[in-house]
């Protein structure tokens, strides 16, 4: 494909497709350029460095992320959607997670997303530190929540290499992890109750309920606060 043909918005949108299938440690330029039908020098015309396309691709899948209308909502609404679809996207993209602990992302997409985080906390009441705490206690939570599943897409990935069964490693650990489980008396409980295939997997809607709980913490904040203001 001639260079002329090439964009940076489809160099970018290649490289988002090449990391959900291949992770981050399978981006490289020849691989992208064999996707765009092109030469590696070409996509260097347009795009100068590895980490500012992981950048690039990081920032464009923030639009994923439907914003609140903070206007209309309340805050709760709005933080639970705000958070959700981070959550799910994050899942989509399960690299972005690894490329929070190893590249330097930012661009105008996820600022608009901190922008409004900000909006719903001041919102609900907080001052401008209260709203960047509490924006921030949750952006944390939502990354973390999103850990578990994106080290599960890397460690197939990394279990499957020259020829592997990633799934037969993965059932002999489980195996070896729930007979260490047995040992203590509240694990091996809920492995009379569970499947041992589940063992390693959270309770369900355990994203939800932590979220709920951090709003419902924040709320009591508020409303303790303003009972001091009264006094």
């Amino acid at each position: 494909m001639p260079r002329d043909t090439l964009t940076a918005d489809r160099i970018v949108r290649a490289a988002i497709e090449l990391l959900d299938d291949e992770g981050l440690d399978g981006l490289n330029m020849r691989s992208l350029a064999k996707r765009l039908n092109s030469a590696a020098t070409a996509v260097y015309w347009h795009i100068k460095t590895k980490d500012d396309l992981v950048r690039l691709a990081s920032d464009a899948i923030w639009h994923e992320v439907e914003l609140p209308d903070v206007d209309t909502a309340d805050w709760r609404t709005a933080a639970t959607a705000h958070a959700g679809g981070m959550h799910a996207m994050l899942t989509r993209h399960p690299w972005l997670v690894q490329a929070f602990g190893s590249h330097l992302l930012h661009g105008p997409r996820q600022a608009q997303y901190n922008d409004i985080s900000l909006a719903i906390y001041e919102k609900a009441g907080f001052d401008a530190d209260g709203a960047d705490r509490a924006a921030a206690a949750v952006f944390t939570f939502v990354l973390g929540s999103a850990l578990a599943p994106a080290a599960q897409v890397s460690l197939n990935r990394r279990l499957g290499k020259n020829g592997a069964d990633a799934e037969q490693l993965m059932a002999d650990a489980l195996t070896s992890a729930t007979e260490t489980a047995r040992q203590f008396p509240r694990l091996r409980e809920r492995l009379g109750t569970t499947a041992a295939t589940e063992y390693a997997g959270a309770p369900d809607r355990t994203f939800e309920f932590g979220l709920q709980s951090l709003l419902d913490g924040f709320e009591a904040a508020l409303e303790a606060g303003g009972a001091q203001r009264r006094k």
